[in-house]
Formats: C-alpha cells, sequence, structure tokens
C-alpha cells in the first residue's frame, strides 16, 4: 500500500484553540488525520514494545509554535519516519500499528461504533449483505461473509475483499485489495459514491491450490462464478471452438470440467488492469497491464501503432518501487500545486534482468500502480513460501489462529501511524527467488492476440541459482 503525508491542515481543537493536522492517505486518498502528539504517542508505544534500537528516529518536540517552514519540515520529517515503520518487516505488521490506523480512519470519518448492514458483490453478480460492526476490520469482515456463505474456516483465507470501481460500461477497476489496517465499512461510506463497492474474489495465484477449493461445493460456486465472470469481461482468451466447449459444460451443470477447461485458456485467473502508460520498450507507449502465473504481461502499442506482447516474470525482477507525485488538474494554467488543484501520479518501477549481464528499469505510469505491487508481492509470498516447503493451507491456518486470539474491538482503542514512499525516495521491495527466464514477443495489428511473429523485444534466457547477491 501507498502511505503519503501530502499536505497538513489547521483545525479548531475542543477548547477553541487551533492545531495542525497532518493528513495520512493511501493510494492517495485520505485515510485518516491525525496530530502530531498521537503520533509521538504511537512512537512511545512501539519504543517501548520493540525497543529504542529498532524504532526509527521521530521528529523532535518544538517548544515554540512552528512557523509554516517547520511545519512543511515536520510534515516531510512523518512522512518519512511513518514510510520506516511501515516498511520494516516486524513493526509495519504489528498489531499496535496497524490498530492505530483503524482507529484514526474511524474517528477521522466520525462514524460511530453501531451495527450495519455491509454489500459485498460476488463475481456472479447478486451481493450478499452481511450484519458487521463498523468498527469491524477486514478480516472480521471477510469472516463474517465466510459465514453467511458457509464456507468452510480453513477456506475462508483462500479469498479476499477488494475495492473496486465499476464504470458506467460495467467494467471494473481493481482499486486495491483491503488491508488489516482498514475498516471495511468505513472506507466504502467515506467514498460517498454507489460507483465503488467491495468484492469476493480468490486471492492466490497457483491454479493448483483451486483443487482444494473445489472440494467444497461453496468455493466450487464461488470459483466457477468468477472464473465465469473473467471470461465475459475477456479477461480470459477464448476461441470459438473452445466457447463452444465452455457452453456445452455450462448448459449440463459441469462446473469442475469447466474450470478445468478454463485453466488451460490464456489469462487463467489473472487481474486486468485499465490502460496505462510504459517506457518499455519506448517512452510513451499505451500498455494494458495483466498479472497472473507470476508474471506481469503486457499488451504494448508502440507510437508506430504496431502491437507487441511481453511477460515479466516476477522472479527476475530485482527489485521494484512504487513512487507518487502531485501534479496540477490541467485546467489551461501551469500552476504549482501550492497554488491549484493537484492529482497524485502513481508509478511502478522494477528493474528487471533482461538478459545474463543486463539489468534494465521498466517504468508503468497507472493508478492502479499500487494494486500492481500489491500483487508482485503476493506472487512472491506464494514462491517463498512453496521454496520453503511450506503450504498456503499452514500459512493461512497461523493468521487464522493469530486473529481469533486478537480482540477486534480492543485493536480499534489503540494509537496510529503510517507506511511507503514519497516522490523522492520510496518503497523498494528485493527478491530472494531465483531468477529464470522471460520471453517477449512482437504481434502486429493486423493478427489476432494468438498469432505471434518472430520479432522478439529479447530473446529467451534462463538462468539458476542467480541471487539478488550476484547482481
Amino acid at each position: 500500500m501507498h502511505f503519503s503525508i501530502p499536505e497538513t491542515e489547521v483545525r479548531s481543537g475542543d477548547n477553541g484553540s487551533t492545531y495542525v493536522a497532518y493528513n495520512i492517505h493511501v493510494n492517495g486518498v485520505l485515510h485518516c488525520r491525525v496530530r502530531y502528539s498521537q503520533l509521538l504517542g504511537l512512537h512511545e508505544q512501539i519504543k517501548k514494545e520493540y525497543g529504542s534500537n529498532v524504532v526509527p528516529n521521530f521528529p523532535p518536540k518544538k517548544i515554540f509554535t512552528l512557523t509554516p517552514a517547520e511545519v512543511e519540515q515536520r510534515r516531510e520529517q512523518l512522512e518519512k519516519y511513518m514510510q520506516a515503520v511501515r516498511q520494516h518487516p516486524l513493526l509495519g505488521a504489528s498489531d499496535l500499528f496497524n490498530s492505530f490506523l483503524r482507529k484514526a480512519q474511524q474517528e477521522t470519518q466520525q462514524i460511530p461504533t453501531e451495527e450495519a448492514a455491509l454489500d459485498i458483490c460476488l463475481c456472479s453478480g447478486p451481493k450478499l449483505t452481511v450484519h458487521i460492526l463498523t468498527s469491524d476490520q477486514t478480516e472480521d469482515v471477510l469472516e463474517a461473509v465466510g459465514t453467511k456463505l458457509d464456507l468452510p474456516d480453513d477456506l475462508v483465507g483462500y479469498f479476499s475483499l477488494f475495492l473496486v470501481h465499476e464504470g458506467v460500461d460495467g467494467s471494473l477497476t481493481f482499486v486495491r485489495k483491503l488491508q488489516e489496517f482498514e475498516l471495511p465499512y468505513v472506507s466504502i461510506t467515506s467514498l460517498q459514491s454507489s460507483e465503488f463497492h467491495i468484492v469476493l474474489r480468490k486471492s492466490y495465484w497457483d491454479m493448483a491450490y483451486d483443487q482444494d477449493v473445489m472440494d467444497n461445493r461453496v468455493g466450487l460456486n464461488l470459483l466457477y462464478a468468477q472464473t465465469v465472470s473473467d471470461i465475459e469481461r475477456g479477461w480470459i482468451l477464448v476461441n470459438k471452438d473452445q466457447q463452444r466447449q465452455l457452453k456445452s459444460l455450462q448448459e449440463k451443470g459441469s462446473k469442475k470440467e469447466f474450470i478445468h477447461l478454463a485453466q488451460t485458456l490464456k489469462y487463467y485467473g489473472y487481474i486486468k488492469f485499465d490502460p496505462c502508460i510504459t517506457d518499455f520498450p519506448e517512452k510513451g507507449c499505451q500498455v494494458i497491464v495483466s498479472a497472473g502465473n507470476n508474471e506481469l504481461n503486457f499488451h504494448v502499442k508502440l507510437p508506430n501503432e504496431q502491437m507487441k506482447e511481453g511477460s515479466f516474470k516476477v522472479t527476475r525482477m530485482r527489485c521494484w518501487r512504487v513512487t507518487s507525485s502531485q501534479v496540477p488538474v490541467t485546467n489551461g494554467t501551469t500552476n504549482p500545486c501550492g497554488s491549484a488543484k493537484c492529482d497524485v501520479k502513481l508509478e511502478l518501477a522494477f528493474e528487471y534482468l533482461m538478459s545474463k549481464d543486463r539489468l534494465q528499469w521498466v517504468t508503468i505510469t497507472s493508478q492502479q500502480a499500487i494494486m500492481m505491487s500489491i500483487c508482485l508481492q503476493s506472487m512472491v509470498d506464494e514462491l517463498m513460501v512453496k521454496k520453503s516447503g511450506g503450504s498456503i493451507k499452514k500459512v493461512l491456518k497461523k493468521r487464522q489462529e493469530s486473529l481469533h486470539r486478537a480482540d477486534s474491538q480492543q485493536a480499534v482503542k489503540s494509537p496510529p501511524l503510517l507506511e511507503s514512499p514519497d516522490p523522492n525516495r520510496e518503497q523498494i521491495v528485493k527478491l530472494s527467488t531465483k531468477l529464470n527466464s522471460v520471453s517477449l514477443r512482437g504481434i502486429s495489428t493486423s493478427n489476432s492476440a494468438n498469432d505471434i511473429s518472430s520479432n522478439d523485444f529479447h530473446g529467451n534466457y534462463a538462468f539458476e541459482g542467480i541471487g539478488d547477491d550476484d547482481l
């Protein structure tokens, strides 16, 4: 997730005095407002819990009222502090940190804790209404959904809740996967738009796990509905013969056979992103990015109108980062962001092993850059579990046991904090898996997506046993 503190504002306190509020944004959207004293309180709690040698330095107190320049300096320092805490593997995943963010989100949106109905969309179209508390965190809501569907506890963790935006044409834009520091009811309510929904979707990439899900009736129905939806949206490529076979299986009610056939199709299990811009193979190229099968797939339109397709394997990415910058809203002027309304420009960049001795940065400019980064991270996490000989079931069971030990109401009554990059200094995620081969192929505009020409971006390479230390 991308956290920033792009702005401050002066607000009135209960006794009529004023104070500076620091606005914490997640993916360019306001998550919460906090005071310096709240963040200082969090810092002290973290220091007490984990020790001074683990916690990064915190911006010092000032005796006198801060000047505008000092407020700006403190804003930058707090942003970097929170990014450092969030990126720390221990601190960033701590309940202390996440409960602070949940409590701050609820207080900022001024939504009291009470019972409420929350609509969750299923991939097949219908909505499922669950009755929760407004202060329930993401995992609580997910469990409520599983209970309502009669999905076994050991399968609930195979699914996640995603925030999506539905276009007027019915298209879906995945905004983000709801995180542990969020209150889903507060997140969706604060957007104040019927165009945003929370969707239930599988949260793993390896289709081998499909069998675990399909062994259960409810799991089978959920996976079948998602597969049908992805095919209807064109996310999974189907030719006419395959379409006839799929239709026949649907008519027979053969859901497992339907899924097994779909597993053989191109882009099965991928998430497709909105059209965006990349600098590969040339600057300013239009591209449609899809994530799945441990890769980012590019369908690129070159400036000369030629189309090319290629895949970037996560096992050949040395690292990646997400960056943000403020850009003025286009209104015929070039005013700096200090005096004009600004949008947040997001970029995902990854360093890729193009050949044995050549690394290259590839950049994608997209408002879904964070979602792409989340996909990359979850793919790597899955690969690391497999590499260590672990199983997804054991990981999910451990997470579930730790959640049952935590009291959700207690979690909403703690202090707040933050995570991730700023425009100049961004988070870098390093991989420690082996690097494998990449295949980038070109296709002409007159050919179908399956007609690949011999016009390659780069050749095919395979290297075993190459890690970050070798780069």
